[in-house]
């Protein structure tokens, strides 16, 4: 990956964890400034990580689907082209603004990776199209179960310590 494509996937990491974190931090005035830049700054490699990962996870199921290993094919990274509207639709998108919208524009970024993955593969768009949403899912699903686990440790946590 470029250093442009690292900073792209940064941002717009920065940009998911922000809509995440800031809500919270509003809601719950007791949380130090720290502490909640720690957790922006956590959030944003996490979910950078996330980000990095979606080609690569389409591409090995895209590998699973074929009957023949792919062998001297490289395997689909994000560009330039293709990470500059995954950061727009991470700034536009800030999850205060509405899932639905959020949604939305994560799926026109996705739509954007199936083309390539179809012309490396030779899988038909519609093939593509799944290994690209069945890789998304699979990442925010696991996303989500790893943050929820998280705030119920942090929760039995701070109970214990109440009593």
């Amino acid at each position: 990956m470029s250093p442009l494509v690292v900073v792209l996937l940064l941002c717009a990491g920065l940009s998911e964890a922000a809509g995440r974190i800031l809500p919270l931090v509003a809601r719950r005035s007791s949380v130090p400034r720290p502490v909640a830049i720690l957790l922006l700054l956590f959030g944003a490699v996490v979910e950078s990580a996330v980000f990095a990962l979606w080609p690569l996870a389409a591409w090995t199921l895209a590998e699973l689907v074929l009957s023949a290993p792919l062998s001297g094919v490289a395997a689909l990274t994000w560009t330039p082209g293709l990470a500059a509207p995954l950061l727009l639709a991470a700034v536009l998108a800030f999850p205060l603004l509405g899932p639905l919208l959020h949604l939305l524009l994560f799926v026109g970024v996705g739509a954007s990776l199936v083309a390539p993955l179809a012309a490396a593969t030779g899988l038909g768009w519609w093939a593509a199209a799944g290994c690209v949403a069945i890789a998304g899912i699979g990442l925010g699903v696991a996303v989500e179960a790893v943050r929820r686990l998280v705030v119920k440790i942090s929760i039995t946590g701070a109970q214990e310590l109440c009593t």
